[in-house]
């Protein structure tokens, strides 16, 4: 499978490439997205299978719409409403959306700690 994830900004995108493989290429709305943006993100994700995660507020939930509109066949992965954006999401939580969604080979697992070691 050759996927791509968008989000919003940076700061969600460092958040979730601390849980996901580098192979992952992760792409950036940058805010609300324009004409221009949006023709930049369609020739960069290509022919990938795209995952769109956006914030819970009325800011990600509109530029949720414009990605649909862009990206029909993509799916959407959610973070819970008590979290303010993706960037603030724990990683658990993250872990969890993205085995919903099915891409369990690029989840960097975290390294569990043995008590006493």
């Amino acid at each position: 499978m050759d996927i791509a994830i968008i989000v919003e900004g940076k700061n969600d995108k460092s958040r979730i490439r601390r849980v996901l493989d580098d192979s992952v290429p992760i792409f950036c709305t940058f805010g609300t997205p324009g004409t221009v943006q949006l023709e930049k993100l369609r020739k960069q994700v290509g022919h990938k299978d795209v995952f769109i995660f956006t914030d819970n507020d009325s800011s990600g939930k509109r530029i949720r719409g414009i990605l649909r509109d862009l990206f029909p066949d993509a799916e959407h992965i959610y973070t819970r409403r008590g979290y303010p954006g993706v960037e603030h999401t724990p990683e658990e939580y993250l872990i969890e959306q993205f085995e919903k969604a099915g891409l369990e080979p690029y989840i960097q697992y975290p390294v569990k700690y043995e008590e006493g070691k």
